[in-house]
């Protein structure tokens, strides 16, 4: 049952995951990305890590894809249209097709390595099997010795929001 379970939030995580790229309407792309967060939730689920699966419902579907999906309301994006003028000579043309093309490339090569090449379970150095950790154990560690990059994390993306606001803010006359 969880084989089949497995299979089915799979593909519904990498079906998704290519409608966003594949959309030409950005709250579209917005609304996939949550069902492809959504799907990977459950494969956490699965895998037996229900505390990974409801931080990234509550961190990523939650609270980050709420901040896109109001960004993208916000600036009243319209649909994707071909690149004219200015942005067509910036892009070169098929340019960024074929660095697609390459990067695509590159994923598979890499996918079929990772299938194939067999991972030996590391153990401790003095041979005992990994202690569990609790909720309590994420939450010490996450605020004690990553912290700084905890906030570096949070101001990259407030960074990354007001770029894309003045970026595509209309020049009024």
């Amino acid at each position: 049952m969880h084989a089949l379970l497995f299979w089915i939030l799979a593909a519904l995580a990498i079906i998704a995951s290519v409608l966003v790229v594949g959309q030409r309407n950005p709250m579209y792309s917005v609304l996939l990305l949550i069902a492809s967060f959504g799907a990977l939730s459950g494969l956490y689920v699965i895998l037996g890590s229900p505390f990974v699966a409801t931080i990234q419902i509550i961190i990523y579907a939650g609270a980050i894809m709420v901040l896109f999906l109001f960004v993208v309301m916000l600036l009243n994006v319209p649909t994707e249209d071909p690149a004219t003028g200015y942005h067509a000579r910036l892009l070169g043309g098929a340019g960024p097709r074929r660095f697609g093309a390459v990067l695509s490339i590159l994923l598979a090569i890499e996918l079929g390595w990772a299938v194939t090449t067999k991972v030996q379970p590391t153990m401790f150095p003095s041979g005992e099997a990994r202690a569990q950790m609790t909720v309590y154990d994420i939450g010490l560690k996450l605020f004690r010795d990553y912290s700084f990059a905890f906030e570096a994390t949070s101001v990259l993306i407030l960074v990354a929001m007001v770029g894309a606001i003045i970026l595509a803010r209309r020049e009024r006359s």
